[in-house]
């Protein structure tokens, strides 16, 4: 059966470098702009929420669930790109690394996870929450802008590129597939737009 998959990337965050980056929670800023999701009216088409085990994902997930009543599920597969061998990176650091990342998806970059694992674990993670999750309402998922943009190229059948990255650099935005088909019905658009 056919069912709609919002992916959801999680908004501004407390960026200390001195904390784990998957420890990270949400800003007061990005706290707010998820609040604003609320106000979508297809979040009352969604019967379920996911999000990855992330602070920060955990932490857009509890506000979606307190809202509408729906209990959420941490799965750690809906993790952002494993990139525990650098931790934080300065932001021009950081992005060198990024480039790299999606120029070579088949290479580990400064020992992260290879991109096209990354893509492989959402793709098959997405995959298994829409097959095993009761009902036939649409999926709420609460995850990263670096996997989502890898989960992107896959739908679209492109080659793995920064291409797909959501807009902007404070993160909180969606877009919209259909599963099993990996159909994708629309590409990002703001939280709080």
């Amino acid at each position: 059966m056919s069912r709609g998959m919002y992916f959801i990337t999680h908004p501004d965050v407390v960026i200390d470098p001195a904390v784990p980056v998957p420890q990270w929670p949400l800003s007061p800023r990005g706290r707010s702009r998820m609040q604003r999701l609320l106000s979508q009216d297809w979040l009352r088409q969604v019967e379920a929420i996911y999000c990855s085990t992330e602070q920060k994902a955990v932490d857009g997930a509890l506000i979606l669930s307190e809202a509408t009543g729906i209990p959420f599920h941490q799965v750690s597969a809906l993790g952002e790109n494993d990139r525990v061998a650098t931790g934080y990176l300065a932001k021009a650091e950081f992005e060198v690394t990024v480039d790299a990342f999606f120029a070579r998806p088949s290479a580990s970059i400064r020992g992260w996870e290879r991109a096209e694992a990354a893509q492989a674990r959402i793709v098959e993670a997405l995959s298994w929450i829409a097959e095993t999750t009761p009902g036939a309402g649409s999926i709420a998922v609460v995850s990263h802008g670096g996997v989502g943009a890898l989960l992107l190229c896959s739908l679209k059948g492109r080659p793995i590129s920064r291409e797909e990255e959501q807009p902007g650099t404070s993160g909180g935005h969606y877009f919209l597939f259909q599963e099993p088909e990996g159909t994708l019905i629309h590409g990002w658009k703001p939280i709080d737009g």
